[in-house]
């Protein structure tokens, strides 16, 4: 590049001799053009640090990656465009340890801004400084909702439509938990016998019996009215497990181990009524038939069934875990085993109420799938008086952000999207930059 100097001729001028300037293409006392600085940027951007250094050096623009980081912080420019419909969701710095905030501009399709927390001060401030946004997508939890609610009260506040079918599901699934003494007698699963357990099932049935014991004391001491903190002082357990005992939701069953034999269990009946009731045989017939277990498995299952046939009546069945059955109950029967289908039909036969419960969710979920949003008030009048009507008192008390939700375009999957797109830049820099560096490369990047 070839410049012009030029001289000063008055006699008190300091400076005596002055080089042409390029204006933007060469800005004053920089070390690189416009252009050159550009690609810097945009390399540090897509690559962080280190690895973009290295990368420019094969392009052969030698930088350093600190000067690398420089430039991203430096050329970052905050969105300027008005935000009208925000979306507001929490992302982990450490997962367990440390969240932080994210806000998005629903309609660009972008990242605005990263706050240091999830407190509800935090994100009411800053939301209260930005009056103009008329819409606000979020989660079911309440510290944004709350904040939302006091920053911009005239805003629409927006629940996220996946939350509302995980909630939803979640909600059966608890259910399923709470009925299952009553889907075990459903079932045929009777009284339980210790002497046809195995030693590892013997075991866990211990721990059932200390587990049943810890809970009956709770609850005799939420009969006498004590404190929950009380009770978890004098009883030595969590607050957690005291709270979940008194509600109702920790309703411990005893089941026995799931197995590998379950799928060879005709061909073992069938030997054991021909007469083979060696265990070391049994296991070299069940190879033949493609078996992959131990012969500890079979002798095992070898050694219940003999003490079955030589024990009373009681017999001990397996009963699925509440996940299970909860799975099945919403599976097609279509797309059931004969097996599955028989031990749904029972638990259905004999547990009306949890048939009812899954009736609604059905309801509800078909509601937000096909925006209809006149049937949430018949829905919740119903709902309200079965086993799910913990979820519909949810639901009132978040009843308007449930009804735009079903209503409105607008919902939080783009935000965690978003997340998505962050947790990639976090992991890519081994997790060891600053809040402003990482809104740096992702409001630069967008």
């Amino acid at each position: 590049m070839i410049t012009r100097r030029f001289s000063c001729e008055a006699p008190h001028c300091r400076r005596r001799i002055f080089a042409e300037r390029f204006g933007a293409t060469l800005p004053v006392r920089a070390r690189r053009t416009a252009r050159l600085e550009y690609i810097v940027h945009h390399l540090g951007l897509a690559l962080g640090g280190r690895p973009a250094a290295s990368f420019a050096k094969r392009l052969m623009l030698p930088v350093s990656n600190d000067t690398l980081l420089r430039v991203v912080r430096r050329r970052t420019c905050p969105p300027t465009e008005p935000l009208i419909v925000a979306g507001i969701d929490d992302w982990a710095f450490r997962r367990n340890h440390r969240y932080g905030t994210i806000v998005c501009d629903l309609e660009r399709r972008r990242i605005v801004a990263l706050l240091p927390d999830r407190e509800t001060a935090t994100v009411r401030a800053w939301l209260s400084a930005h009056p103009e946004i008329r819409v606000v997508s979020r989660d079911r939890g309440g510290a944004y909702g709350e904040a939302a609610a006091n920053a911009l009260p005239d805003a629409l506040q927006v629940a996220d439509r996946w939350h509302l079918m995980e909630n939803s599901s979640a909600a059966f699934l608890g259910a399923v938990r709470r009925s299952m003494r009553v889907i075990r007698t459903a079932i045929g699963a009777t009284t339980i016998n210790p002497e046809l357990l195995t030693c590892a099932e013997k075991l866990q049935y211990e721990g059932y019996l200390r587990r049943q014991e810890i809970n009956a004391a709770i609850m005799t001491l939420v009969r006498d009215r004590v404190p929950l903190k009380e009770i978890a002082r004098r009883t030595g357990n969590s607050r957690n497990l005291v709270r979940q005992v008194s509600r109702g939701q920790s309703t411990d069953i005893f089941r026995i181990r799931q197995s590998t034999l379950e799928v060879h269990l005709p061909f073992l009946d069938a030997q054991w009524t021909a007469g083979c009731r060696n265990g070391a045989e049994l296991w070299r017939r069940l190879q033949g038939q493609g078996f992959q277990g131990s012969l500890r498995v079979v002798s095992e299952r070898r050694t219940r069934r003999q003490r079955a046939e030589k024990a009373t009546d009681q017999q001990l069945q397996k009963i699925p875990s509440a996940r299970t059955i909860a799975r099945l109950m919403t599976t097609a029967r279509d797309h059931l085993s004969k097996a599955d289908t028989v031990t749904i039909a029972a638990i259905e036969a004999r547990v009306p109420t949890l048939v009812d419960a899954r009736a609604l969710i059905e309801r509800f979920q078909a509601m937000v799938r096909q925006k209809i949003v006149a049937e949430l008030e018949p829905w919740i009048a119903t709902a309200g008086a079965s086993l799910i009507a913990s979820f519909a008192s949810g639901i009132i008390k978040d009843k308007a952000a449930v009804c735009a939700a079903i209503t409105e375009p607008w919902s939080n999957g783009q935000t965690e999207g978003q997340i998505t797109k962050l947790k990639l830049v976090k992991r890519q820099m081994y997790g060891r930059a600053k809040l402003d560096l990482l809104q740096a490369r992702l409001i630069g990047a967008a």
